[in-house]
């Protein structure tokens, strides 16, 4: 009975508990401060990214210019809290998560706005990017040289920015009239008088803030740039080899070297040595060709360019000036094979083997840059990130 009494009592004691008094006012004080807290570190990075600003345009040009201006802003930070004290704020409990989300919210903020302040419309600091390209490099006479150029502007850039000119071997200077329409500029030179030798050229392109970029080269016309060198021309048999001599001057990238026959269709060439761009060889098996007979066969080269992530096809071509005549003898085997084809541009892309009758190297196709991450897409996650902290923060704060 005793024993019944003693536990009767201890439960009466356990269930004697008492729940621990809200203090709501040193919550609400907590809250205040940490707003506070965040409010000036949001003010004070607003204030040393403009500051960063203004050594950002003062070392335009320099090669440590981001690191520089990082730097400015991380020396900068340990002004946080000299502000805190000064402006009386307690920071008996603040904690290392308190210091840590005054940080942050300081450099996201510093970050972000100096990322707005350093591009348009508040700031240039970019010249025009002008990849530009001369179709072909080396021309016969009677032939034209293709100019084209992709360009792009932060600010943007317009026709009246662009200036044009064309030095030929003797110095005498043009200034030609060019189209310009969605950032592609387009000129077609024809050398009317037929001249030989190198010219130059040079593009000037200014954005609207007179930025400038320039671009000068040189573009070659001469009487040798295609030709066949095969010893024999009469009786040819199907094993016999037809060697075309193409100079390498005709495109900094793959050209296709082919020929007709009587003004017929494409009959591609294969390059003697992959290797070798300069030497290509076809026989008479392709189709095209016909046996006892006697045909005219002119040889071309097609320099091809594609700017990146445009799928316009821009080309030129380089027409022998010699025409060849050739004579094939009494054999079966003339004329019999299917012409040789490009790779087909996702088998390029991927390096795939080459295939039955393709062409043993890989001519220019339209390519695309994948998009990856950049450095403001890095920035959002880690601004992300440290959202959640703070929301989490904040729910542990209620809880306790």
């Amino acid at each position: 009975m005793a024993k019944r009494r003693k536990e009767g009592a201890e439960v009466e004691e356990s269930l004697d508990f008492q729940i621990p008094k809200f203090d709501e006012e040193g919550f609400m004080k907590k809250e205040r401060r940490n707003i506070k807290t965040l409010f000036i570190s949001f003010l004070f990075g607003l204030l040393i990214a403009v500051i960063c600003f203004g050594f950002w345009v003062l070392l335009d040009g320099s090669f440590l210019r981001w690191e520089l201006v990082l730097l400015v802003a991380v020396v900068n930070s340990i002004w946080i809290k000299y502000l805190f004290m000064k402006l009386n704020i307690d920071l008996t409990d603040f904690g290392r998560k308190g210091w840590l989300t005054a940080f942050v919210t300081y450099f996201f903020t510093w970050l972000l706005l100096l990322i707005v302040l350093v591009n348009p419309p508040f700031y240039d600091g970019e010249s025009p990017h002008v990849d530009m390209v001369t179709l072909p490099g080396m021309q016969e006479p009677g032939g034209t040289i293709l100019f084209a150029a992709y360009i792009v502007d932060n600010v943007g850039v317009n026709k009246a920015g662009i200036t044009f000119s064309i030095t030929d071997p003797n110095g005498t200077v043009s200034t030609p009239e060019f189209t310009y329409e969605n950032n592609i500029f387009r000129y077609t030179y024809e050398n009317p008088n037929a001249k030989t030798g190198t010219f130059n050229y040079t593009a000037i392109v200014s954005d609207v803030n007179n930025r400038k970029t320039t671009i000068t080269g040189t573009f070659i016309y001469a009487t040798d740039v295609l030709e066949i060198i095969s010893s024999r021309f009469t009786g040819v048999m199907s094993g016999d080899a037809i060697t075309i001599n193409a100079d390498k001057e005709i495109s900094k990238v793959n050209f296709r070297v082919y020929y007709k026959i009587d003004n017929g269709s494409d009959i591609n060439v294969n390059r003697k040595q992959t290797s070798d761009i300069e030497k290509y060889e076809t026989t008479a098996e392709f189709k095209g060709w016909t046996t006892n007979s006697t045909v005219s066969v002119s040889v071309f080269a097609e320099a091809r360019h594609y700017f990146l992530n445009i799928p316009e096809k821009f080309s030129n071509t380089v027409k022998d000036t010699h025409h060849y005549t050739f004579t094939t003898a009494n054999d079966q085997n003339i004329g019999t094979e299917e012409p040789l084809v490009e790779w087909n541009a996702t088998r390029a892309l991927l390096r795939q083997s080459q295939l039955p009758n393709t062409l043993n190297y890989i001519t220019p196709y339209p390519i695309s840059s994948s998009s990856t991450p950049g450095f403001e897409v890095i920035v959002f996650l880690v601004a992300i990130v440290a959202v959640v902290f703070l929301f989490k923060r904040k729910k542990n704060n209620k809880r306790t």
